[in-house]
């Protein structure tokens, strides 16, 4: 057997993202690993339902032996086998993330022996984590340009605190991700969709009101969507920002106590921050595009300032692969008060780096 990975849960961002990681390339890699203090650090540490759906998923596709597998455990160990396709059905059980359990187990079933076909629910628009539409329009078309073939679907709509979302994703094994390069952005194109789930469009109409005199669209490019499938009511503003090779999804979550012109405004923020950084990548893409990247073996991108969930999903992934990962400032002309908020960052991984320093 190969020699086991010992991983601190609290280093770094301390979150669910580094067991996450970590099922991800045990799988590909078939190294088993031991991870304490799991989620020391937040609220509620150790495994909540979302962590352990997405442990049992991992069991399920590969037959791996598991210790500590159960609610609030802050140690696991995981012995995976052979990753297998086929047909798997993985509910969380609550309004946590379902796109999250997706993270854990989608880089194995690109490399299984047949294909698969997910059925995942839970939380398909959750405050805390990626929303179904950053997966379809951001992240996965991607990950299909490096080779992979995968098809989504959304069944329901999941909003929190209630949950009850579906989607199915349909994925073909590969044999190898080719590296992706992602530096520079050029136009943009801007639409805002608000959605609602038994609540008033008027919520809806008011952040989209703020969108359009904030970020200057027009009425065509906005739009308000009544969701007629979802258990509970719920609120998300979408603000899609399209260029030549990449679609970035700004979200703001509608919250109790909290008005439209507010959630509004700060997806507003985002959306502003992403522009003026003039890179095609995003924060939260930035973190997603990694283990991608590091399993081609190479790759690059610019994006803003790097959050603690990318320098430490570079540090697990480290403990698996042997692909060095470079997170690098580049020269920032700005003075003053802008001078961090417009910062830019290139990452490469693998061949990237040797490639970017001799040139």
């Amino acid at each position: 057997m190969s020699e086991r990975v010992d991983i601190d849960g609290s280093q770094g961002e301390g979150g669910g993202q580094i067991l996450r990681t970590a099922l991800a390339l045990s799988l590909v890699t078939g190294r088993p690993f031991r991870i304490d203090r799991i989620r020391a650090r937040r609220p509620k540490p150790g495994l909540l339902r979302q962590h352990l759906t997405a442990v049992n998923a991992a069991c399920a596709i590969s037959g791996a032996q598991v210790i500590g597998a159960e609610l609030g455990s802050s140690v696991l160990e995981f012995a995976p086998s052979r990753v297998r396709g086929g047909e798997y059905r993985l509910a969380v059980g609550t309004a946590g993330s379902a796109t999250l359990v997706l993270q854990a187990v989608l880089p194995a079933l690109l490399t299984a022996d047949a294909p698969t076909r997910l059925t995942l629910e839970g939380g398909t628009h959750n405050p805390f984590a990626p929303p179904y539409d950053f997966l379809a329009k951001t992240f996965l078309p991607l990950v299909r340009r490096m080779g992979a073939a995968i098809e989504l679907s959304l069944d329901a709509h999941g909003f929190y605190p209630a949950g009850g979302g579906r989607f199915t994703v349909g994925i073909e094994p590969c044999r190898a991700l080719t590296p992706l390069m992602l530096l520079t952005r050029g136009d943009v194109s801007l639409r805002a969709r608000a959605l609602v789930a038994s609540l008033p469009n008027k919520i809806a109409k008011r952040e989209l009101s703020v969108v359009r005199h904030r970020l200057g669209l027009e009425r065509t490019q906005c739009v308000v969507e009544a969701i007629e499938n979802s258990v509970g009511p719920g609120n998300i503003l979408l603000i899609e920002i399209a260029s030549a090779d990449v679609t970035e999804v700004i979200t703001g979550f509608g919250m109790k106590g909290v008005t439209s012109e507010e959630v509004a405004s700060k997806a507003c923020d985002d959306a502003e921050a992403y522009l003026a950084a003039n890179a095609p990548v995003g924060r939260h893409l930035a973190d997603q595009l990694l283990i991608p990247a590091a399993l081609a073996g190479g790759g690059s991108f610019r994006t803003s300032a790097p959050s603690s969930h990318t320098t430490t999903n570079a540090d697990v992934i480290a403990k698996f692969l042997d692909v060095p990962i470079a997170i690098e400032p580049e020269r920032n002309d700005s003075v003053g008060e802008n001078a961090g908020k417009n910062s830019v960052y290139r990452i490469a991984v693998g061949n990237a780096i040797i490639r970017e320093r001799v040139s």
